[in-house]
């Protein structure tokens, strides 16, 4: 089949437009971080996932173009200070990696069910094979490096068992049973998304030059501890650990390695992704307290997410996906 005679849908060129711009965003990041690296282990790794989007880019490249669209503006080296000075340790840099390695697999399985030609689901079955790839390498290395910290641990009950009260998805009104397991998942997952952004948060703020970017990314710290210690907090109730957090591993360097847009567009997307796993978290819970939880940590991001947007088109820092045909407007101007 010619695939070139069957145009992209809407969906199609949506997913190639995300997975350009962010694609593009995390390349910088890890293109600095490859540079200030000393463990060659590690090293090798950013080398790898920077070969593996110089690819990916130039297949997302030619299928936008195919149809007639603009290739996004996108992050480009103009965004990146290779002369800056360290402001993360290597052991941070493969954090970094690991967890934007997650994001990148469940984007190219949204990717992928969201597409219908051939040769788009090959290429997103062939990019999901690459973040395995680099997902299975960032673990090994952060375990052999006594990094890695795991979820907690449950031990197993003798027989298998069943609901038999109605207050197993109850609390409000006797105390709390304990957390399930399939509850734990989302708990642990969340609070180190968490304490991503705010290191993040953190580590650009002491470098931003645009003042409503610098206070912008103290409230979204901010906003992340509160979630962490709210989420934390519910773990350390039923005496479970929780993930332990990159403060240390940022420098004091003040020296920007990246551009303003592109740390204010890291965040941004950071937690507007933040809310996928936000309402996962919410859907697998049946603790009224974690109902709770979830519901004010998904309102307060709604509104960091909402301050985001206005600085970023204040500054003309946000680019316009592709829009549908506003058919009133080409009636009115035929």
């Amino acid at each position: 089949m010619n695939y070139e005679d069957i145009k992209l849908t809407s969906s199609e060129i949506g997913t190639l437009w995300t997975e350009y711009v962010n694609g593009t965003m995390a390349d910088c990041v890890n293109k600095y971080m490859y540079s200030i690296i000393e463990d060659e282990t590690i090293k090798k790794v950013f080398e790898d996932a920077i070969n593996i989007f110089a690819r990916q880019k130039q297949e997302i490249t030619q299928l936008i173009q195919k149809d007639g669209f603009p290739v996004p503006a996108g992050f480009t080296d103009s965004d990146i200070n290779l002369e800056a000075p360290r402001l993360f340790t290597d052991i941070f840099c493969l954090h970094y990696l690991h967890i934007m390695t997650l994001h990148g697999l469940i984007g190219h399985m949204s990717a992928l069910s969201a597409s219908t030609r051939k040769d788009m689901r090959q290429m997103y079955d062939s990019f999901d094979n690459d973040g395995k790839t680099t997902f299975h390498q960032t673990i090994d290395i952060l375990l052999e490096k006594g990094k890695f910290v795991r979820d907690p641990l449950l031990y197993p009950d003798s027989n298998v068992e069943f609901v038999n009260d109605k207050s197993f998805a109850s609390g409000i009104l006797k105390p709390n049973r304990t957390l399930a397991a399939t509850e734990i998942v989302s708990l642990s997952f969340n609070v180190k998304k968490n304490i991503m952004a705010k290191s993040l948060s953190i580590a650009f703020a002491q470098v931003v030059q645009s003042e409503d970017a610098r206070k912008f990314l103290e409230d979204s710290e901010k906003t992340a501890d509160n979630q962490i210690q709210a989420l934390s907090k519910i773990l350390q109730d039923d005496n479970l650990p929780s993930p332990v957090s990159y403060e240390t591993e940022i420098t004091t360097s003040q020296i920007a390695p990246f551009s303003d847009k592109l740390m204010m567009y890291h965040i941004g997307i950071l937690f507007q992704i933040g809310q996928i796993y936000h309402g996962a978290g919410l859907a697998s819970s049946m603790r009224a307290d974690l109902i709770i939880a979830y519901e004010a940590i998904i309102l307060k991001t709604i509104s960091v997410v909402k301050n985001w947007f206005d600085i970023m088109t204040k500054n003309k820092w946000l680019e316009q996906p592709p829009l549908a045909p506003d058919r009133k407007e080409i009636a009115k101007n035929k």
